[in-house]
């Protein structure tokens, strides 16, 4: 190797390391590798001067020190993909974490690319059917689109997450896979998810792949990539469709916040970093669905102080075709999923993609939803009997439809003892639009309360 491609230590600063680079210059995102020791690992970040730059350590840094030589690869981190990873837990350079052994796999991709040609992405709409009737009714998922499941702490974002990854997956065809990004969430979660999805038969079809809260920035914004890298395999080569679900897009968007503070890069709105909104898209625009297969996304986006305008929050809205929005005050009142349904909306709820009877019962379901939210105050000082007759009927129909959005989650049954119900979209707009014409009145509307279809009530 020509001596020109070696580097020399000249400051760590937490894991940023500053390399000066005398002759060869690296390109922005070559793999730095330690001489004499090839497990200590960097990747060129940004250029911090003439001849020197800025690299994330992905490994540790103790065995670092001023002067230390590095051997630039010339190439950039590269992800194992294949098969093999079914079934299994990796970190993001393919290791498994998961003490079941070696891992096969068929090739090895850069984990950092430009976008596709537009000429391969597929324009077609199809429904996604999660099984879940406030997401399916009010915030569809296309089949290759997006949606964010947007909530503060202690709502059930990853729940929800975990619940439609169990219900997608585990009624998709054997074209489908699934991968999993854990961006900077907990290890117990990530234990927790890998048990359920085991238990339920979902895990032979799903590769997780890991970048928890106790690693470094670096790593943790980097598992994005590496799990892109992954689901782009199975579209591209295996032509298997992918659902790909990421838990937490903000803590992604947190990690390039603290390497760009490391990096002594002026910040932008809100303290962020002034490249969040490229980082964003570097990521998001290689989830697309092509003509072979598709990739569809849902994404858990944790709002800081329940904030929706946080900058950091505010940056991954153009992306998504479908938000859901948690509410701590549904949460608080035990109704879960504790989705907002007035806050929650999504692109493809128009009768040319869901048909007409899907968007009227969810649009007359949403206006009478606002109607009783206006009727809340007078109800909360004066009582229900002094609303006018029709204004009692809508604010007594609102509260059947806001309990029947309840439902039993497969994946919570050890905690909750209640069997999970998963009901078609088709069942669940009729027994809506039942609600909303009155068939049901004569139902107290504690019944409605955790069931599943309508049909739950009636074999009581």
């Amino acid at each position: 190797m020509d001596k020109k491609a070696f580097g020399k230590v000249i400051s760590i600063q937490g894991q940023v390391v500053e390399v000066e680079f005398v002759g060869k210059k690296p390109a922005i995102r070559d793999l730095l590798i330690l001489e004499g020791d090839p497990d200590i690992r960097l990747e060129v970040y940004s250029s911090s001067g003439p001849n020197t730059f800025y690299c994330l350590a992905l490994s540790r840094t103790d065995t670092l020190f001023r002067g230390a030589k590095l051997l630039n690869t010339e190439s950039a981190i590269s992800f194992p993909v294949g098969t093999g990873l079914l079934g299994r837990i990796v970190d993001i350079f393919g290791r498994p974490i998961d003490s079941e052994g070696e891992i096969k796999f068929d090739a090895s991709f850069p984990i950092h690319k430009t976008g596709m040609q537009k000429s391969r992405i597929s324009t077609k709409q199809q429904q996604l059917e999660s099984g879940i009737k406030v997401v399916d009714i009010f915030a569809p998922l296309l089949r290759g689109g997006k949606m964010g499941l947007f909530g503060g702490a202690g709502v059930g974002k990853t729940i929800l997450l975990t619940e439609m990854l169990h219900n997608v997956v585990g009624n998709a065809k054997d074209s489908s896979v699934s991968v999993f990004a854990g961006i900077g969430e907990r290890a117990r979660e990530g234990l927790e998810l890998y048990t359920a999805l085991k238990d339920s038969g979902v895990m032979q079809n799903s590769s997780l792949v890991f970048g928890p809260m106790g690693e470094n920035p670096a790593v943790r914004f980097l598992a994005a990539f590496s799990a892109v890298t992954l689901a782009e395999y199975f579209r591209d080569h295996a032509k298997k469709d992918v659902l790909f679900f990421i838990d937490n897009v903000y803590r992604f968007a947190q990690a390039g916040n603290e390497l760009s503070i490391l990096t002594s890069t002026i910040p932008s709105e809100d303290g962020y970093q002034a490249t969040l909104e490229s980082e964003m898209a570097e990521f998001h625009e290689r989830l697309i669905p092509t003509d072979s297969a598709s990739i569809s996304t849902i994404e858990a986006i944790y709002v800081p102080a329940d904030d929706l305008l946080d900058h950091g929050v505010q940056a991954i809205f153009p992306y998504l075709e479908s938000v859901v929005v948690l509410s701590r005050r549904i949460y608080q009142e035990g109704l879960l999923p504790a989705v907002d349904v007035l806050a929650s909306t999504s692109t493809s709820l128009n009768p040319a993609v869901v048909g007409d009877l899907h968007y009227e019962t969810a649009i007359k379901a949403k206006s009478i939803l606002k109607g009783a939210e206006s009727l809340e105050r007078i109800v909360s000082l004066v009582g229900e009997a002094e609303l006018s007759i029709e204004d009692r009927l809508i604010y007594r129909r609102a509260r059947k439809v806001r309990n029947f959005m309840t439902q039993r989650f497969f994946v919570s049954e050890a905690q909750s003892g209640q069997k999970g119900k998963y009901v078609d979209t088709k069942t669940a707009i009729l027994d809506l639009k039942g609600i909303i014409e009155g068939k049901f009145d004569h139902i107290p509307e504690e019944k409605f309360l955790f069931i599943g279809s309508i049909a739950d009530i009636k074999n009581e």
